[in-house]
């Protein structure tokens, strides 16, 4: 067992049973720590709040740009998606259903024996995960992820198997790195509600 302690605080444990750690994920009170398991490598990521930080106003923003431009998401946030034949789950820190938002607004629970993966994953990762989550992600299906490292937004687009990156998101066309990159700079210097405003107001232009 491996203790990282930095922005994030990790503990990576190997050699987990599927059910141990459905058992854990189960048991375990709110979304912290937040679980990802690879093939018996269990990660138990807590975030610390430049991590939350960071996560929430990528959120935020995602939100206000779907309100706007008046299209229908439907926000999962750190739910727990996992695929036992596959032996491998995941809770990211913010995740929406975009294309696939009808689909699953009436349901209860995600199922991914017979839903699709979210449509959108967005995940903070200041410290190294030990497990590659962008190859977990492929593996899953997920067709976009974006990654902000503290400093820097990247998106990325899934296709032959592997993740690209790419400058603007096609799940929401028009939203770029440069544009959400902009903004976060500003968050030592501004409050949320103005930055979130000024965003809104650059849409209205």
């Amino acid at each position: 067992m491996q203790t990282l302690i930095s922005a994030e605080t990790r503990t990576v444990m190997e050699n987990i049973r599927w059910e141990t750690f459905v058992e854990l994920a189960e048991q375990r009170r709110g979304s912290v720590p937040r679980m990802t398991f690879d093939e018996g490598v269990l990660e138990l990521m807590s975030p610390r709040r430049q991590h939350e930080n960071i996560g929430r106003l990528i959120g935020r923003l995602v939100e206000t740009y779907t309100e706007a431009l008046q299209i229908e998401v439907q926000s999962v946030a750190s739910i727990t998606f996992k695929r036992k034949d596959l032996q491998k789950a995941f809770e990211a820190d913010e995740s929406y259903y975009i294309e696939h938002a009808e689909l699953i607004r009436p349901k209860e629970e995600v199922d991914l024996t017979i839903d699709p993966p979210p449509d959108l994953v967005i995940e903070v990762e200041i410290t190294s995960s030990a497990i590659r989550k962008l190859k977990l992600f492929a593996a899953m299906g997920v067709p976009e992820v974006w990654r902000h490292d503290g400093e820097h937004l990247q998106m990325f687009i899934l296709g032959n198997s592997q993740y690209e990156p790419v400058p603007s998101s096609p799940a929401l066309p028009g939203l770029t790195v440069a544009a959400i990159d902009s903004l976060l700079a500003k968050r030592f210097d501004v409050g949320e509600t103005a930055l979130i405003r000024e965003f809104r107001q650059s849409l209205e232009r």
